[in-house]
């Protein structure tokens, strides 16, 4: 694997609203593989605080998501003034 994928996977893993499965899906890597790879780049004490946050976080997981669209959406933020 290249730097830069280990790189941008390491971003997609550390952003909340990035579920697992577009991991899997662009790189082919599941979620305990993603698991190892930051716990092999991420220094111990980053990872540790990393689990702690996606571990059970609904934005990580689809099948716990619950709404089918990626985004909300605010009727008024892109209205022409």
């Amino acid at each position: 694997m290249l730097a830069e994928e280990t790189s941008r996977i390491i971003e997609m893993a550390w952003e909340d609203r990035t579920p697992f499965d577009a991991i899997k899906r662009l790189y082919g890597l599941n979620e305990s593989a993603v698991i190892i790879l930051m716990r092999q780049h991420l220094k111990p004490n980053t990872f540790k605080l990393w689990r702690q946050r996606v571990t059970g976080r609904k934005t990580k997981h689809l099948a716990l998501r619950g709404f089918d669209f990626g985004r909300a959406y605010c009727p008024s933020q892109y209205k022409q003034r």
